[in-house]
């Protein structure tokens, strides 16, 4: 990927190598710190060099009459410096976002004050079907008038339309887009939510999915239980190869898609419940009584496999005695640093049997891992 922006637009940092280059660093730092725990070949799932980014938000910088997408600036010694650039290309977004942000742009400088007054960023989700949300964030309260030109922003640019601002959102037609992916055979569907959180790379989704999946071919038996399930992205794929699944999630609305996700499907094997990792571990340990729970048996539970997908500050202690206790253990991990620290506790009871990167964010120094894990 080339972008008239590196070295100036602090969204890609590793702009100096290859994409080549740029992986086989980040194996060697994944390597590197999963050494102590596995000493084999890891398994690199690369991503498409550009137009990989289903999701991007850009800040919109007003120079008296024009606004522009910008975005923050390159860190100088290590240091984030304060202001943005303006940028007139960003290579990394997916032909969706790109064949209509820059249509969208256009719009708002030939409108009226309507759409451009007070407007601070917009935020693009999109999916590889050519489904596309677009969300307005504006400082100052929207009515009917702003309704009626961005639904002609709605028709023109082939999409949805969305305005927020502070305690409004109005929704002109839908709030969710619906991704199709093809994942080991078989067509999933996903009602994604603005709101709500979506893998940004679904080329590598898909392989990070299918590696998951690839490790529960290898089990075949009991029941399945995650934690940090989002809106289904790991569950509903891999339901089909356990009896019954507990699926966890804090975001109240996350589980709403979940749910939404789950009927689309034709799943009926899954259980969500809204509890945070926390609290699902005092729930299976018998610790403490939930009544989100009153009407789910955890007795009636026999988990042969475990997946976990933590944020950046890895798993609690108390989430990690829990684990330990189920025979397999699939951690993905968005912090490797975090992931390695874990480890240490981990492969106490469990050995490490694969590992993988997956290239979420390339030309960043941010990067995805996984480890599958069978008790000793």
């Amino acid at each position: 990927m080339n972008c008239k922006h590196f070295g100036s637009c602090g969204s890609c940092g590793l702009y100096e190598l290859n994409y080549l280059e740029q992986l086989q660093q980040k194996e060697e730092k994944v390597s590197k710190l999963l050494a102590p725990f596995y000493t084999d070949t890891l398994e690199l799932f690369d991503s498409p060099d550009s137009h990989y980014r289903a999701r991007s938000e850009f800040r919109i910088w007003h120079e008296g009459e024009r606004c522009d997408y910008a975005m923050g600036k390159m860190p100088l010694d290590g240091v984030r410096e304060k202001g943005a650039i303006s940028i007139e290309e960003c290579p990394k977004v997916i032909d969706a976002i790109e064949k209509r942000m820059w249509k969208l742009l256009e719009k708002i400088n030939a409108s009226t004050e309507v759409l451009k007054k007070r407007l601070f960023a917009v935020e693009f989700l999109a999916t590889t079907t050519d489904e596309c949300l677009i969300t307005m964030l504006y400082h100052r309260k929207l009515d009917d008038v702003w309704s009626e030109e961005a639904k002609i922003l709605e028709s023109e640019l082939q999409c949805k339309v969305m305005g927020r601002s502070r305690k409004q959102k109005v929704i002109l037609s839908d709030e969710f887009v619906t991704e199709k992916l093809k994942i080991d055979g078989k067509t999933v569907t996903y009602v994604q939510y603005e709101s709500g959180f979506t893998q940004p790379n679904p080329t590598v989704n898909v392989k990070m999915i299918e590696w998951a999946i690839k490790q529960a071919k290898t089990i075949g038996y009991g029941d399945f239980l995650e934690a940090y399930c989002g809106l289904g992205n790991f569950t509903l794929p891999l339901s089909y190869y356990f009896d019954k699944v507990l699926a966890t999630e804090i975001s109240k609305n996350s589980i709403h898609a979940a749910l939404e996700n789950c009927a689309l499907n034709g799943v009926n094997n899954i259980t969500f419940a809204r509890l945070s990792s926390e609290e699902m571990t005092e729930a299976l340990n018998g610790v403490r009584e939930f009544t989100r729970l009153k009407d789910i048996d955890l007795n009636s539970y026999n988990f042969s496999t475990v997946l976990v997908d933590p944020p950046r500050a890895g798993l609690d202690e108390a989430s990690i005695g829990l684990i330990s206790k189920i025979e397999n253990i699939i951690y993905i991990s968005c912090n490797p640093e975090t992931l390695a620290r874990d480890l240490e506790i981990l492969t106490q009871t469990h050995e490490v049997l694969e590992a993988a990167l997956y290239d979420q964010f390339p030309h960043t120094s941010h990067v995805e891992s996984g480890v599958f894990l069978k008790k000793k």
